[in-house]
């Protein structure tokens, strides 16, 4: 028998209390790993292809104040601006609140929105129809395929911010690479049903030359609005993301506190399962060292049943972490989900690190004091 079998042998020598244990250890690096996720996808995801080359300018105040149509001229003029598009948030109801008929609807210009958002893949007869057709709407293919849509289907989407339920014809449907699942349609139809919302937009989506241009860009238009009685914020299109998970507060000290609390939790179970475990081999490392075995090779047996224990179940947490969050991707409800959410090898790795530096801790002190125990101590223990 090698070191490593024995080791593992051992590891699950009382089935129940190791299994018990490792069930406890994966769930708690289920929750970790799922919290490493949100992590990264917030703030170290990269966010979509050429999002790096888009800017989005909006009231300096708030979201809820609109921009005057009229910026876009002045915006457009700029060094460095390829293309800007208005853009309107609907916010409607397609059906019912259901989740999985929820989904973002934009108003734009159809005639320079695809300049800025040149990464969406769409047919060029696709586009020139949804361009041609006011009533016209382009979709995501993926929401096209989860709402069984095709070229040529009339949607009705029920208004809340606006009091009107436009209809639109599906004219187009693009592609990206993550997918965004959204709607977007022609600003020119809200204008009708709505002249008071003409000429105005909740943002301008704007794309410049290069990536070096953003911060020149950024600064111009901030500068150029500063003594208006519309100011402005103009941020990268991450930066703007940013912004609404910031919304929801302090959400870096709330992902850390969970992982901080969920790390006790496991030391706390794995150093009890050890304790008790080590403890009840006394007599079993007087019989090791009467073997030969030393004392710092007791030592590192312990603690790698240790360590096996908690990997063993820390894998368990990372698998079922991993088909979590791809339930939660591809859910009918996903909307709102930060973009390519999904477990990194990354973060497997690190989570399973944290596991075996767990297991180090916890299982080091018992196995240390069991080293310790000479042969005639360790034989007359009764326990």
């Amino acid at each position: 028998m090698t070191l490593s079998s024995f080791v593992v042998k051992n590891a699950f020598r009382n089935k129940r209390r190791s299994i018990l244990t490792a069930l406890s250890i994966g769930f708690s690096l289920l929750l970790l790993t799922l919290m490493m996720t949100i992590w990264r996808s917030f703030y170290m995801a990269e966010g979509a292809p050429d999002s790096d080359k888009r800017v989005i300018t909006r009231h300096k105040v708030s979201l809820s104040f609109l921009l005057p149509g009229y910026y876009r001229d002045k915006i457009r003029q700029l060094p460095g601006v390829v293309a800007v598009a208005p853009m309107i948030y609907f916010g409607g109801k397609y059906k019912d609140d259901r989740p999985e008929n929820t989904f973002a609807q934009f108003a734009t210009d159809p005639d320079e929105y695809m300049k800025v958002a040149s990464d969406k893949i769409v047919p060029a007869d696709q586009l020139a129809a949804w361009q041609r057709d006011r009533a016209g709407a382009l979709v995501d293919v993926e929401l096209a395929k989860q709402m069984g849509w095709k070229i040529g289907d009339r949607i009705t989407l029920r208004g809340t911010y606006f009091p009107v339920n436009p209809e639109f014809t599906i004219r187009g449907m693009f592609s990206m690479q993550p997918a965004n699942h959204s709607i977007y349609f022609n600003t020119k139809y809200l204008d009708e049903a709505l002249p008071w919302l003409k000429t105005q937009a909740d943002f301008f989506d704007t794309r410049v030359a290069s990536a070096s241009d953003v911060p020149v860009v950024t600064q111009a238009i901030d500068e150029m609005f500063r003594n208006s009685p519309n100011p402005t914020k103009t941020e990268s299109e991450y930066a703007f993301r940013l912004s609404f998970i910031a919304m929801l507060g302090n959400v870096k000290a709330f992902i850390l506190t969970i992982c901080a609390a969920v790390v006790f939790a496991i030391l706390l179970v794995s150093a009890n399962t050890m304790a008790i475990s080590i403890r009840g081999r006394t007599r079993e490392v007087a019989l090791l060292k009467t073997l030969g075995f030393t004392r710092s090779r007791v030592l590192s047996l312990f603690v790698g049943e240790s360590i096996a224990l908690a990997v063993a179940g820390g894998l368990l947490g990372v698998l079922a972490a991993a088909g979590l969050v791809q339930l939660i991707a591809h859910s009918p409800a996903a909307i709102g989900v930060p973009m390519r959410f999904q477990v990194n090898l990354p973060t497997m790795l690190l989570a399973l690190v944290i596991a075996a530096a767990v297991g180090l801790l916890s299982g080091g002190l018992p196995a240390y004091n069991a080293s310790r125990v000479s042969i005639v101590e360790g034989m007359r223990h009764i326990g």
